[in-house]
């Protein structure tokens, strides 16, 4: 049976995974823009909202937690963590940012193509970097943490949120986003 803390780091990953695939898309949507043609604005609503949802107020406050236990169990495997924070507030910014982008091209305000695109370029490039990051470095900290120890991790102050998208049931207000990914094997 898998112990918690290595569930919590196979959902972390799996997170990972998934956020990978609305990235692509997300990629897909800005080259659109780049060369001149009107992007599925509703889509890239959707794409947006479920990034500032899920991961932003789910996955990287599980990841918080994570990394705070790594501080207080393996002092010798903290050196770079300080910056974890900052670029989880960083992602949330640019994201927040994005997103605003679009609710406001989507109220039929006027945002000009350049700077949609320069935000949604400089939102991917720092949500892969921190990901690449994650996965090549800090998840293999956990990893050695968990290899010696067996640890429980409180996240029931965290809100119980599915994530809307790659759970069994798909929200309604995502139904365009899920059009766009591939098929689920």
């Amino acid at each position: 049976m898998e112990s918690e803390g290595r569930e919590l780091l196979r959902e972390l990953r799996e997170d990972h995974r998934n956020m990978a695939i609305i990235l692509d898309l997300l990629d897909d949507v800005v080259k659109q823009a780049s060369i001149g043609e009107d992007p599925d604005f509703e889509l890239l609503a959707e794409i947006m909202r479920y990034m500032t949802v899920y991961p932003d107020a789910v996955h990287h406050p599980k990841e918080d937690i994570m990394y705070e236990r790594l501080r207080t169990e393996r002092e010798d495997l903290t050196d770079g963590l300080d910056d974890v924070t900052v670029d989880h507030a960083a992602i949330a910014e640019l994201g927040s940012r994005l997103r605003n982008d679009v609710e406001a091209i989507n109220a039929g305000a006027a945002v000009r193509r350049e700077k949609l695109i320069g935000d949604a370029i400089n939102y991917v490039q720092r949500l892969r970097a921190h990901m690449m990051w994650e996965e090549e470095d800090l998840f293999g900290r956990l990893d050695e943490m968990l290899d010696t120890q067996s640890l429980e991790f409180d996240v029931s102050h965290l809100a119980p949120v599915k994530d809307p998208i790659f759970e069994l049931e798909v929200e309604s207000g995502f139904k365009r986003l899920m059009s766009g990914l591939p098929a689920r094997g």
